[in-house]
């Protein structure tokens, strides 16, 4: 939890130049469960931020009011009530062009998780859908947790934690049922230590290396990583720097070469062949040319 909160008041840490700013979860009293939920009014503006930034911390929003975009990392998701959103600490999110945003929110970091990794691959993967469509059943189903949540926080009775605990992982689960939005069952022990790996090493690491860090050799890493996700460990550490070479592309300043820095590429040039061979067109080329159009999500698929 070290670095991931913050008390009332303490003002965002000084992002690297060119970078979106990273927010904490605030916490009421120092001693306060990592977690918070309640509407966007309860949260504060900036639950409605307009600008690029990213959290620390875990966010599930329940839209049931409002028109305009939400942009998720290059992603951008219309508003069409009733939704249900995920956020994960890392990605760059922001509002755009909202009106009449009404909803509930609820904030949380790792450390909170009932089930602890079980949950925190479901949270991946969903994360893979981060803008789902709700029908009549599931919005009503989500809008009672929603509500037993936010009410179970505000109250704080004896042994509240444990609810909100066991709320949250019932509100997991359930999200993973929404139609169009399945996500397969989560990869276990040394793949699924892998996988958190890999989402963190935006800047540049090998399979041996990530083979070092969690104790075993390339060659078993790579086949229980396979057995897994029926993807390579390599594969899937490309895939993470590109990610992040597209958030920054897209949410930041940053020059071409910047971004290749910021991503572990000492030359520019191999960073845009790279990224050319990856992505299919060069990064000044995204820049330029990214997607503006709002995705079609028919079917569920797709802070502060």
């Amino acid at each position: 939890m070290r670095g991931t909160t913050v008390l009332p008041g303490v003002p965002c840490e000084v992002p690297r130049e060119g970078e979106p700013p990273v927010h904490r979860l605030e916490l009421r009293l120092p001693e306060q469960v990592p977690f918070a939920a309640g509407g966007f009014d309860a949260m504060g503006p900036m639950s409605r931020a307009d600008y690029p930034h990213r959290h620390t911390f875990y966010e599930i929003v329940h839209v049931v009011e409002g028109t305009g975009v939400h942009v998720i990392d290059t992603g951008r998701y219309a508003l069409r009530p009733p939704q249900l959103g995920v956020i994960l600490p890392g990605q760059v999110h922001r509002w755009e062009g909202v009106r009449g945003l009404e909803g509930s929110l609820v904030l949380f970091t790792p450390e909170f998780l009932v089930d602890g990794a079980d949950d925190l691959a479901l949270l991946r993967r969903l994360g893979e859908r981060p803008w789902a469509d709700l029908d009549e059943a599931a919005h009503a189903r989500t809008s009672l947790l929603m509500a037993e949540l936010a009410e179970e926080y505000r109250a704080g009775a004896d042994g509240f934690a444990g609810v909100l605990r066991s709320l949250l992982h019932v509100l997991l689960v359930r999200a993973a049922r929404v139609p169009g939005g399945r996500v397969v069952a989560p990869a276990r022990g040394l793949a699924e230590e892998f996988l958190g790996l890999a989402g963190r090493a935006t800047a540049g690491m090998s399979v041996r290396e990530c083979a070092e860090r969690l104790g075993v050799t390339p060659g078993h890493l790579t086949e229980v990583v396979r057995a897994a996700t029926g993807r390579t460990p390599a594969a899937l550490l490309r895939e993470a720097r590109v990610r992040e070479a597209q958030r920054l592309l897209v949410a930041t300043g940053l020059s071409v070469r910047q971004v290749a820095a910021r991503v572990g590429f000492e030359d520019p040039a191999y960073f845009c062949r790279f990224f050319r061979r990856e992505v299919g067109r060069s990064p000044g080329d995204f820049r330029k040319h990214h997607d503006r159009p709002v995705p079609s999500i028919e079917g569920g698929d797709g802070s502060s």
